[in-house]
């Protein structure tokens, strides 16, 4: 794949991934072809930030992470006294992070 393509991608979506998962995603796109970017380029990833203030300010951060049984398990125990909620907090990004991660694998699977 073109480099300037490649280099783009990381770019625009550096803030969603681990330092070392961007330099395995950079050479899983070098290696793609040209015409199978477009399938990876039109994924929405979630935003870590963006997950964190729907953490703090909601608590459902994990309906948008796909993770429904578990956040449904958390609204109905009042977010585990707090404590579920506190410790949400704290990982929220880095879920947001594997998160995208997983669903940046998922889809190359598919390629």
């Amino acid at each position: 794949m073109e480099k300037l393509k490649v280099d783009m991608f990381i770019g625009l979506n550096a803030e969603n991934f681990y330092p070392q998962d961007l330099m395995m995603i950079k050479e899983k796109l070098e290696q793609m072809d040209d015409d199978k970017f477009f399938l990876i380029q039109g994924t929405e990833f979630q935003k870590p930030s963006i997950i964190l203030i729907i953490a703090i300010l909601l608590g459902w951060e994990r309906f948008w992470l796909d993770d429904v049984g578990l956040g449904i398990v958390k609204i109905l125990t009042c977010y585990g006294c707090g404590i579920w909620w506190l410790i949400d907090i704290i990982s929220a990004k880095d879920r947001a992070k594997k998160y995208n991660f997983q669903k940046f694998n998922q889809r190359l699977s598919l390629i």
